[in-house]
Parts: structure tokens; sequence; C-alpha cells
């Protein structure tokens, strides 16, 4: 995952330099086309860094969409008389609708059933272009154009070199301008899983679509590229081999880094043609021993190096902080907030929700209610069915019967996106958060849905004041929470208790009418349980509605107005926390006996 995402645009600089190195010093003719090949393996390997190492999803059919961005240039310059540059963004389309169709199918599937399915979509490919007589069979397209600009043909040498390096340099610099975004939080967020990313209103799936759209997007890019620096193009890129190569690629330079995409391909290209010459010269005999010389590289660099090996440059890069330019401007306008509820009015109401997991009732037929206003606690032992309830309530479980109507409106059939929007903010049990980005990032997420900047506004950067507020409004969270003094740590580094705070300041970031709390006072010292109830209390005073799972009785009883008491999966009681002290079929639960 990406460390720093400010310090990943320190490379850019150098991009210029290496171009003109490479225009201006007298290099041989046999490095540029290296350089060449190199650049066009980085581009389709950076798809790779956005699907894999930021999105956690693994495909081997990375080498198929480069073949279709070759083959629709290649045939539509052939065969329509298009210019290429008019065939590139041709390709995009033609490439871009295949990718959806696929990840609508297979992004659903989870485990090692999504690279499967796409090897069987390289291969399927591989043959479908193999045997069609419009594309020439195995042969192929033969004697496609070369690029020009403005009448000048860029050839195959240093015009050729800048053209490649100048669009991975772009590239990189929008990946880069991605990451930093709102849905580049929320693209990163879905390795670490889906639960949490949903609870804080992202899309997953769609998420994920424009991930492996995207991806598909820059292959495409190289295939064209490719097949105008080749002047031919046949089936052989879309091999299965190709796929696993660019994979490989990909891992030893780094999958969470943007620059191991180059540090990858650079190192698999140069070591490959000096393992051909070398290698049989050592052995005596010919073969593709490279094959298996790069299978044990990649078992090494997997043992020992698992991020790649630009972790190891990244490593030596001071970190720097995010520039605070968020709060230099007074009058910058804060997020949009929610109308409240007045205080007393029904707002969430429980009706007989029973969940089922096979044989087992995790939940039976539970009511209560909830009014503007309230603190009310869920209590009772492990196992009486608490934290099952929450999910029915946040919508990441659905109820086998029963119903729960949140301000008048049922939300049975609604997921846990949809109920997160309408004002419905929630804390977890064990802490879900993505340790590699910061606390403050962490916390932007939770305002995920009160933003609305998409994709292209973050490539071209025109969502900076959106991220000015939603920043402003993670500060101001964080603050709140007593975290004011860690919002450029990384959260992975924080401390139990600091990390539940963490979560609270992201679930307030949604502006909720109701914040669901799961055990937010576990891990928490002394001082900070007492910072805790008198966060509560204040939350209270400033309209929102809390419930919360504890099983901190001092806190509980300190906090709440009304408690809900359960016991494997039923009501056992409701009232005030002194009602609920002197009952005996609460101590009976607790302890086991009713003296």
């Amino acid at each position: 995952m990406m460390r720093n995402i400010e310090l990943q645009r320190i490379p850019i600089i150098f991009f210029g330099i290496f171009i003109a190195a490479g225009v201006c010093l007298p290099l041989p003719d046999f490095l540029i086309i290296q350089l060449n090949y190199i650049g066009l393996y980085a581009i389709t390997c950076l798809g790779l860094v956005l699907l894999t190492g930021v999105a956690g999803l693994t495909s081997f059919g990375q080498a198929a969409f480069v073949g279709i961005g070759a083959y629709a240039s290649g045939w539509l310059t052939l065969n329509a008389d298009l210019s290429p540059w008019i065939t590139l963004f041709l390709g995009f389309i033609i490439t871009g609708a295949s990718a959806l169709l696929v990840a609508m199918i297979t992004l659903r599937m989870s485990g090692h059933y999504l690279p499967l399915a796409t090897i069987a979509w390289g291969l399927s490919l591989y043959y479908l272009l193999g045997n069609l007589d419009a594309l020439g069979k195995y042969d192929g397209l033969l004697g496609i154009p070369g690029l020009s600009l403005a009448g000048y043909p860029i050839g195959q040498g240093r015009g050729f070199f800048v053209l490649t390096w100048v669009l991975l340099a772009l590239s990189c610099l929008g990946m880069i301008n991605l990451l930093d975004s709102r849905v580049g939080r929320a693209m990163r967020s879905i390795k670490s899983g889906t639960q949490m990313a949903e609870a804080m209103g992202i899309d997953t799936f769609k998420i994920k679509v424009i991930i492996f759209v995207s991806a598909a997007g820059l292959a495409s890019l190289s295939g064209w590229l490719f097949a105008h620096f080749q002047r031919s193009i046949n089936p052989s890129p879309v091999v299965l081999k190709m796929g696993i190569e660019y994979l490989f690629m990909t891992v030893i330079g780094g999958a969470g880094h943007v620059w191991g995409a180059i540090a990858g391909a650079t190192v698999t290209k140069l070591l490959e043609d000096q393992l051909q010459v070398l290698l049989p010269i050592w052995i005596g005999s010919s073969g593709s021993y490279e094959i298996i010389v790069f299978g044990i590289i990649l078992v090494l660099i997997l043992q020992f190096l698992p991020n790649g090996l630009w972790s190891i440059a990244a490593q030596q890069l001071p970190r720097q902080q995010r520039k605070n330019n968020w709060g230099q401007s007074p009058i910058l306008p804060g997020m949009p907030n929610r109308k409240p509820i007045s205080k007393g009015e029904l707002l969430l109401d429980v009706r007989n929700i029973r969940k089922e997991f096979g044989g087992l009732v995790a939940v039976n037929n539970l009511s209560f209610e909830i009014s503007a206003g309230e603190i009310v606690g869920l209590i009772g032992p492990n196992g009486a069915g608490k934290s099952t309830t929450f999910n029915l309530i946040s919508g990441l479980l659905h109820c086998t019967s029963g119903d729960v109507h949140f301000c008048h409106q049922s939300t049975r059939k609604m997921r846990s996106r949809q109920i997160a929007c309408m004002g419905i903010s929630r804390t977890f049990q064990h802490v879900k958060m993505v340790p590699e980005m910061t606390v403050l990032e962490n916390v932007a997420l939770g305002a995920h849905s009160r933003a609305q900047k998409g994709m292209l506004s973050a490539l071209c950067r025109l969502d900076r004041h959106e991220e000015k507020q939603l920043f402003k409004e993670a500060e101001r969270q964080l603050i709140r929470v007593g975290l004011g003094d860690q919002i450029h740590q990384l959260a992975g580094n924080l401390a139990m208790g600091p990390q539940r705070l963490m979560e609270v300041a992201r679930a307030l970031c949604g502006d909720p009418l109701l914040l669901l709390l799961d055990e937010p006072a576990a891990g928490l010292r002394h001082q900070e349980k007492q910072a805790l109830a008198n966060l509560l209390k204040q939350l209270q005073a400033e309209g929102i509605t809390l419930l919360l799972v504890e099983h901190d009785m001092d806190l509980v009883m300190k906090v709440c107005d009304r408690l809900v008491v359960m016991e494997f999966g039923n009501l056992l009681m409701q009232g005030t926390p002194a009602q609920v002290q002197q009952s005996p079929e609460v101590r009976a639960a607790y302890l086991g006996t009713e003296h």
C-alpha cells in the first residue's frame, strides 16, 4: 500500500531528467529498444498496482486487455484507414466495454475464483483471436503503420522512447492524484475487507469495477503502443504466460507502490535478457532456464521482501506530513449537515427481528425502540446476540424475519451503505481500519457519502476544494475525541485505545443521526474512559442519538438513559439503569443465580 502519497510525487522530477538523458546521450540503439519495452511493460504493470497492490484483487487477465487494445488499433488502422490517434480512443472504448463485462461477471467472486476466472478469460481470448480469419488467426495482423506526430514519423527509436515514457509519466501522475483523493481512499480501503467500507457508505462493488476497468485501460494503452511499435500483432501477447509475467513484474517491483511497476518491469526485462544469454553458456545447453530462475527469485522475494524491491527505496525516503492547507482559509465552508430530528421523536423501531445461522438462532424476535436524543445501552452476557443485533440494524446482516424502521422507513431490503447514507454510523467490536493510511485519511473515509467528486476530478486535481473540506471535517472530529495531535500518524501504529477513538471519530464524520458504538471503551485506560463518557454526553447534548454495546457496567450506568438487556438472543428486559440493576433476572443472567 502507498506509504506516503505525497512522497510518491518526488520521482516525477526524475522522469524529465531520464527522458532528456535518453534523447541527448549517445546511448546504443539496443538499449533504447530495451527502454521502450520496459516502458510498455511498466504501463501494463501500473494497472496491476491499482488492481492487486491497492485493491487486493488478483488477476491473470491483464495480458488479454493488452491484446484487445493492440488488435483494436491494428485492425482499425488497416481496415478502416483510421489514424492511430483515433484508434487509441476507440481501443479504450472496446477494451473498457469488454473489461466492464468481465468485471460484472467475475468481481462478485471471492477467494481463488477471481484469479481462476481471469485465467479462463485470458485463455478464451487467446484461442478466439487465434481462430478468427479477420484477425489473421495465429499469424495475426501484419503491416500495421507506425506512429507519427504532425507529419513526422515517431519510429521505433528515441522518438518512440519519448512518447512511451511521457505517457508512462502521465499515467503515474494520474494514479498518484487518484489515490490521494476521496475515490482513492475508497479504493485503498477495500483491501482490508468490504464491511467497514460499506458501513461508511462506499459502494465497494462499484469501486472494484472502476479499478478493474481502469487497469484494463492502462493495458489497452500499452497494447496500442505495442502494436504500432512492432508494426504487427499476433495472439502471443495475450497468452497466459504474459499474464503471469505481468503479475510477476508487479510483485517483484512492489505491488503496493506506483514506482514498483517501473522497478519490476526494469529488473525483469534486463535480467531476462541477460539470463537468456548467460544461462546456456553456464549450463552448456539451450532451454528456457530463465523461467526456473525467475521462479526461484519470486519465491525469495515473497519470503524476504514481500513488499517488493521499491519498498527498500521507500524506506529510505523520509516520511513527510501532509501539508495542512485546509486550516489556512477561515472562510472554507464545512461539509453539508443533516437536518436534525426533534428530541423525543421515534428514531429507531426494531420490530421482532430474528436472525438464524443454519439451526442457530442468534437473535430471537427482538423488539425495542429508541427516541431521538437518547443514549441506550444494549447489554448482556457474552454470546447474547448484541453484535448480531448491531449488524442487523446497520445492514451488514439481513433479518431472517422482522423489520427495522429508521426515521419511519423500513431498512430491511437496504444495503449497509444505503443505511449509512440515511444517517446511521457505527464502530466495530474488532477495530476495522486501513493500517497503511494515516489517522486523518482513515477518519475522512467516514465522510465519503457527504462528498461528490469522482474519478475524473481526482485525476485532474479538480477536487482539491472538496478534499480540504473533508480533511477539515476529519480533523475536527479527531480533535473532538482527543486525537488532534495524532492525525498524521499511521493508523496501524496506534495503540488499541486510540484506534477505538479513531473509529468513533470516523463514525462522527458521517454526520449521523444515530451512532452505534460496539464496545467503545474496550482497551481504554481509566482516564480515557472518563473522557469517553464526557464525549458521549456532549454528543447527546448536540442532538446525536446513541446505541452502545458495552461490557464496562460503570460506563453504561453512568451515561445511558435506558438499557436493553439480551440473553441467548432474547429480550430479557428493558428499563432505566436503576431498574436493571435491581432486576433478579438480570443478576441471574450475569451471575447464574438470582441470589
